[in-house]
């Protein structure tokens, strides 16, 4: 999506036309005299409507029908607001023109960057993070090409602190030290591809089975690695529904099973029951050495182990903190945000006895989660974890390297790993576990709020993704940065996200609403078939209920 850029009084700003002003000017020849307002206001018309594709069917689970194909929105063309590079000219070592232009130009793009960072909402992304100690590493060109355990001879690496970051992650899933292998990915994609590439290696005659509402990397190893792929059906929150799970694995006994369990589905943040999918497994005659679970953990993979609590701190918390909230706002209890604020603080406690475990304990064969998201990373990474015993069959001892290689990339960011081990050391499982607390408690904020004001929203009960009705106004989904999918779009709360910034975002919501359904012709969407009629406000379902 093209960068938007949003003044003091939230007018949008495009970012094209400054963009080509850029362009043309570092092509042309005014290059010193060239200058930006910050207040300057450019059209910005709505993208390019486009018919669903394959890769879309995907995604969505669907068959590719000419009854299915829908339209989606696509971002702009970036070829139309790229900045070029050009050739210095022959004077610009002693004018420093070129110099001052090319700073210029990222001063610009660190304002954009900055204002489009305060309308964040849609995608997993912690922003909460300050890395400052670490730009004195920034000169080095580190790489750990290869097997994180074992040096090669390139020496410019930070292979003890990727380690460090992996042992972390192996006491975190209960797997010794001696038992497990893996190693700090470019992106959560990559821990997908690689999870499942160690399964089709175990299993090479096996059927990948994975939820309609998975990631579309799981399908995009299944093309790559040209495995066969069962699509199985999902409930309504977005869970795998292990009774259509059942039917598929009866019909394919005679094939191992390879599994790719969602700790937190992409759209509606749901997370798999690993027990019953273990369960089915074994009620369909599968022993634990003919089926691979990969445990897809992008964003919820990290947040889960830190809901856990004991039943008797729980009981005693909320207990408190219900009394404490109560008397606090007696006088004042019809009012919504207060009654939000006071569920809001009590749900993380109610819920934590349902949090799933993910564990080597269990016969799982690999974990991967993102370390850009709840993290908070800079750029994109990620954690992969397996078994050590699985991954021999895709390792390879590489001469030129003097090092083994079992990972997907060949050179790998080394920078990543020293932006894990900073946070990991700063905030440790305590700090983890209050932003999971803070995260969740906002979450129920939200999805009160929508349901308070007469919009359709869901929150399933280990997430902190709340789903809602997709705005109508495409204009204000681009603001906001919101992730939709057919007629529901979703809030990803994390840690960087304040109720501050979730109020502005529903006052802005409420009023474009006002707007948008002001003719009674044109009702808001009925969302009971994503999120259950329960949770839908649309004029039919409000009636009845």
């Amino acid at each position: 999506m093209e960068a938007v850029i949003v003044d003091s009084n939230r007018t949008m700003v495009g970012t094209s036309a400054i963009m080509e002003s850029i362009s043309s000017a570092v092509n042309g020849k005014e290059m010193t005299n060239v200058r930006f307002d910050p207040t300057a206001v450019v059209s910005e018309p709505v993208p390019a409507v486009a018919q669903s594709d394959d890769v879309d069917d995907l995604v969505n689970g669907g068959g590719g029908s000419e009854e299915e194909k829908r339209e989606i929105v696509l971002g702009r063309n970036i070829h139309t607001s790229s900045f070029s590079v050009t050739e210095p000219d022959i004077d610009d070592d002693s004018t420093g023109d070129k110099e001052a232009y090319m700073a210029s130009i990222l001063a610009r793009y660190r304002k954009t960057l900055t204002d489009r960072t305060k309308f964040h909402l849609g995608y997993p992304y912690n922003l909460d993070f300050d890395y400052g100690a670490l730009t004195q590493l920034q000169h080095f060109s580190i790489n750990n090409l290869g097997d994180p355990f074992i040096e090669s001879n390139y020496g410019v690496h930070s292979r003890q602190f990727e380690v460090g970051v992996l042992d972390w992650f192996a006491r975190l899933w209960d797997i010794e030290k001696d038992e497990y292998w893996g190693y700090i990915t470019n992106c959560g994609t990559e821990g997908n591809l690689h999870g499942i590439l160690v399964g089709r290696e175990v299993f090479p005659e096996g059927i990948l089975y994975a939820s309609k509402e998975s990631h579309y990397s799981v399908f995009k190893a299944a093309r790559m690695y040209r495995m066969e792929c069962e699509k199985v059906d999902t409930l309504l929150t977005g869970e795998i529904d292990c009774a259509d799970f059942k039917v598929k694995l009866l019909a394919n006994k005679d094939k191992p099973a390879i599994i790719n369990v969602n700790i937190g589905t992409t759209v509606k943040g749901a997370v798999d029951d690993l027990d019953l999918v273990i369960k089915t497994l074994e009620d369909c005659g599968f022993s634990h050495d003919r089926f691979y679970i990969h445990c897809d953990g992008a964003l919820f993979g990290l947040m889960m182990p830190f809901v856990k609590r004991s039943e008797a701190h729980a009981k005693n918390t909320c207990l408190l903190l219900a009394k404490q909230e109560f008397m606090k706002y007696y006088y004042e209890i019809e009012n919504v945000k207060t009654v939000c604020s006071l569920f809001r603080y009590l749900m993380p406690l109610w819920i934590a006895q349902k949090a799933p475990k993910v564990t080597f304990k269990k016969p799982i064969g690999s974990v991967s989660v993102s370390g850009h998201k709840f993290v908070g990373c800079p750029m994109p990474c990620g954690v992969q974890l397996t078994r050590l015993e699985h991954v021999n069959a895709l390792a390879s001892n590489v001469e030129y390297l003097a090092s083994r290689d079992a990972t997907i990339m060949g050179s790998r960011n080394g920078h990543a790993p020293l932006f894990l081990w900073y946070t990991l050391n700063r905030k440790g499982y305590k700090g983890f576990q209050k932003e999971v607390q803070k995260c969740l408690r906002n979450a129920h904020y939200l999805k009160d709020r929508l349901i308070g004001a007469g919009i359709s929203a869901m929150l399933n009960e280990l997430s902190s993704t709340v789903v809602f009705e997709r705005p109508k106004d495409e204009e204000f989904v681009r603001k906001w940065q919101l992730a939709c999918e057919r007629n529901m779009a979703h809030v990803v709360v994390m840690p960087s996200v304040t109720v501050d910034k979730l109020d502005h975002f529903l006052d802005e919501l409420v009023e474009g609403r006002s707007m948008w359904y002001k003719d009674e012709n044109v009702k808001p969407p009925c969302l009971a078939s994503d999120i259950g009629s329960v949770n839908c406000c649309c004029p039919q379902h409000r009636m009845i209920s």
